[in-house]
């Protein structure tokens, strides 16, 4: 019953802002967004932690002003997930546009499957149904959510043009099968783990426990790994999907250290543009909270 209480208003949320007019529906999310950041004040005081460790140069206004804008960019997504069905091939240029998609078209070409190696920025949902619609679906990895039936509605909402799921639960057995049948992959790559699941390298010069198993994955496979960021455009008024050459993997025969390696690879990517667009990433989230062994906790 409380599952059922739960999704109801995600539920009448939903229904009311697709039919909307799109800028009103985005006005309201943003809203819901500023409502959130003026009343959660944990989630403030997260990223505010986080910025410190990232930016400690920057000024507590400068800090505050990105925590703002975090939240101002979930709201604004918020609404265009409920905008999805509104969806079209004809509309979408409106919406989300590529920026590097040769990028991608080359790695897919090698035949060896597609790793997107992406992140929490600004339009994550976005970037997946967008590219779905524009006509290359894709197996999106993502841990179920606690409530099953908003569960039920956020994977209906992202499978509509051919996404589909890949549990968490099934990621080991399922990802090494699509690769090796040249599919492609998402996967956020920008969240706390635990070992063994997770090793230690840096993001922005603290270690992090961040998963090793796409550079795992990738050496085994062959597979390219290509950095894909959904990012909001103030100018374009509009979301850009920004796709990055193919991380050149480095392959010496140490399995351990090459994971290590291309796993800190990778982390350099997320950060250069969590640096260019802070305001874009999810700071609220605790991307430091495992430490090793001994360590005190940072939060």
């Amino acid at each position: 019953m409380r599952h059922r209480l739960e999704y109801f208003p995600v539920w009448l949320m939903a229904s009311v802002m697709r039919w909307l007019p799109r800028p009103i529906a985005r006005g309201i999310g943003i809203g819901i967004g500023l409502l959130v950041y003026a009343v959660h004040a944990r989630l403030r005081q997260v990223a505010l932690r986080n910025l410190d460790l990232a930016f400690p140069r920057k000024s507590r206004k400068e800090k505050k002003t990105i925590v703002r804008g975090v939240f101002v960019g979930l709201g604004r997504q918020l609404a265009e997930f409920c905008l999805f069905p509104r969806y079209t091939l004809e509309n979408l240029p409106r919406i989300a546009v590529y920026e590097g998609f040769h990028n991608f078209a080359e790695a897919q070409a090698l035949g060896k499957g597609v790793i997107f190696l992406t992140a929490h920025f600004s339009g994550w949902e976005i970037s997946s149904f967008a590219h779905s619609l524009y006509g290359h679906p894709m197996n999106i990895v993502a841990r179920p959510l606690d409530n099953p039936y908003i569960e039920e509605f956020s994977e209906r909402y992202r499978t509509m043009h051919g996404n589909k799921m890949l549990s968490k639960q099934d990621y080991a057995r399922g990802l090494l099968k699509l690769l090796k049948n040249g599919e492609v992959v998402g996967i956020l790559m920008d969240t706390n783990m635990t070992p063994p699941q997770g090793m230690f390298v840096d993001f922005f010069g603290i270690p992090a426990c961040t998963a090793t198993g796409v550079a795992r994955v990738a050496q085994h496979t062959g597979a390219a790994v290509v950095p894909g960021f959904c990012i909001w455009d103030k100018q374009l008024g509009k979301y850009k999907i920004c796709m990055e050459p193919a991380v050149k993997l480095v392959s010496t025969g140490d399995d351990e250290a090459d994971a290590i390696t291309n796993t800190t690879a990778f982390n350099k990517v997320i950060e250069s543009y969590a640096t260019r667009f802070p305001d874009q990433w999810l700071w609220v989230h605790r991307r430091w909270k495992t430490r090793p062994a001994g360590e005190k906790s940072l939060y």
